[in-house]
């Protein structure tokens, strides 16, 4: 007999995967891939969490700690980030009122087409987990620390989704940052 528990490790890496597709997947502006998409394993999530606990102390941002708790807790974590491109619409989104200002600005704001595929990827991705009952929640402090470590490589913004697979979702009935301490 094979009892769940050792089943369980496996199960989450596949559902991250097919969480990656999920985001790969979701419609993009003018058809334009701009994401990287990767995966946190049990192994690695002690240094992420770890970054966040650092960024949290340096920022004074108790969330972090909160946070990170979580991090520790979960079996993986996906991450979903967009790259810091343009799609030459001249749209003016993104603050500027040309693709090319933007890009000479010197520290250009993500393209909003480029931010709205990321948040069509990432609610993808949540949708999958929980259609495979699998508990996540989005976290922008993860995805900072994500980013912060190069794990994405160059991309401007990224969102972490940790995921817990245990008798009681971990991500429900957080301790307030005042308490995370």
């Amino acid at each position: 007999m094979i009892r769940e528990e050792e089943l369980r490790e496996a199960y989450v890496r596949q559902v991250a995967c097919a969480m990656m597709t999920a985001a790969r997947t979701a419609p993009k502006g003018c058809g334009a891939d701009h994401l990287e998409i990767g995966v946190v394993t049990r192994e690695e999530l002690p240094a992420l969490a770890e970054a966040m606990r650092r960024i949290g102390e340096r920022d004074g941002k108790g969330f972090f700690l909160r946070d990170a708790a979580n991090v520790e807790q979960s079996q993986a974590v996906v991450l979903i980030g967009c790259r810091n491109l343009t799609r030459g619409l001249n749209c003016g989104y993104c603050g500027y009122p040309t693709c090319r200002e933007r890009s000479e600005s010197g520290r250009p704001t993500p393209c909003a087409f480029d931010v709205t595929d990321l948040g069509i990827a990432v609610g993808s991705a949540v949708a999958t987990a929980a259609d495979l009952r699998v508990d996540n929640r989005v976290l922008y402090s993860a995805g900072v620390a994500a980013r912060e470590m190069g794990l994405l490589g160059d991309c401007a913004i990224i969102y972490a989704i940790p995921l817990s697979v245990a008798g009681k979702d971990i991500y429900f009935d957080r301790k307030s940052p005042s308490c995370a301490r």
